[in-house]
């Protein structure tokens, strides 16, 4: 891992272009055809401007005074097959106002490299390891990329998704003390060949938290709402309905208005029917597993339903389906 520092020069940007402060990382997975960047600044929207990626391509991050332009161009001359650290240098080169730019850059093969424009505000630096690499401006200091590279290194090492390996990266760059102004928006986007919706396009997770007190802690419970919906249901995960967790499915059914019979304990028509239109409506058709097995996610998802709707415990008023 190597790692550069800026200067951080107290300079004014032009009137009317916010600076977006952040700490960001892009990391590839090559062999499993994965690349990603996770984001974090006290900065609105931050997923509008800073992560950029394309399947068997490469990710960039553009942030600082931030070139958005940084984003199409350097993902069009990775596709001509320069690497990431060409595509750095190309890009800063072309900008007569490189140093007030930071950018982070993974090409197809997991080459990564950076750059912190001397000029970005204190602190600011990066690091580059093996498939990732991490910036930052206007941080508490060089702790943060430092243990943003350490968690990421670790959660690789443990084999989680890129996702999660991407937000172990942020919450590690956070604990260290993260932007030093202040948390607002986080985005999490991770492509991979037909990944997207139907196979149609690579955006396996492309998601944002625009404005939010704890916004990477909000952006976690979005990846495992993402997981829960899209992901594949783990069969050790199966529940059999039968014996109390029949009654229990029946008083959380009733608690969310989806059932309206008596509290049997009984896995009857009326019991199933009611659980089929939770399923349905709840957008699980693809973890609906069998007549009298409920997949455990779901049935803890039906769980959280329940209490947000209850409070206290008393029955939530009923749905209109």
């Amino acid at each position: 891992m190597h790692a550069y520092t800026g200067p951080g020069g107290r300079v004014r940007t032009p009137a009317g272009t916010p600076w977006v402060a952040t700490f960001s990382i892009v990391a590839a997975d090559p062999a499993a055809g994965i690349w990603g960047i996770g984001v974090q600044s006290k900065f609105i929207a931050v997923g509008a401007v800073v992560p950029w990626a394309e399947a068997g391509t490469g990710a960039i991050a553009t942030q600082a005074w931030a070139n958005v332009s940084y984003g199409p161009d350097g993902l069009a001359l990775l596709r001509q097959g320069l690497s990431a650290e060409e595509v750095v240098a190309r890009l800063v080169e072309a900008d007569p106002e490189r140093d007030h730019r930071q950018l982070g850059v993974v090409d197809a093969q997991g080459r990564a490299a950076a750059y912190t424009g001397k000029a970005c505000f204190e602190w600011a630096g990066h690091r580059v390891g093996e498939g990732y690499a991490c910036q930052g401006n206007i941080l508490a200091g060089p702790a943060v990329v430092d243990e943003m590279a350490r968690a990421y290194e670790a959660a690789r090492d443990r084999g989680l998704p890129m996702e999660e390996r991407l937000i172990e990266a942020l919450r590690a760059a956070q604990a260290a003390g993260g932007d030093r102004r202040g948390q607002q928006s986080a985005a999490l986007l991770v492509v991979k060949p037909r990944g997207g919706y139907g196979g149609y396009n690579d955006r396996w997770l492309d998601l944002r938290v625009d404005d939010h007190p704890q916004p990477i802690e909000e952006l976690d419970r979005l990846m495992r709402l993402h997981r829960l919906y899209f992901g594949t249901p783990d069969p050790s995960r199966q529940v059999r309905l039968e014996g109390p967790v029949v009654g229990e499915i029946q008083q959380l059914l009733l608690a969310t208005g989806y059932y309206r019979g008596p509290l049997t304990g009984r896995l009857d028509e009326a019991t199933l029917s009611a659980l089929r239109t939770f399923q349905l409506n709840e957008n699980f058709e693809e973890r609906v597993v069998g007549p009298e097995v409920m997949d455990g996610d779901v049935l803890d998802y039906l769980r959280s339903l329940a209490q947000r709707q209850t409070g206290a415990g008393g029955a939530g008023p009923a749905r209109s389906r």
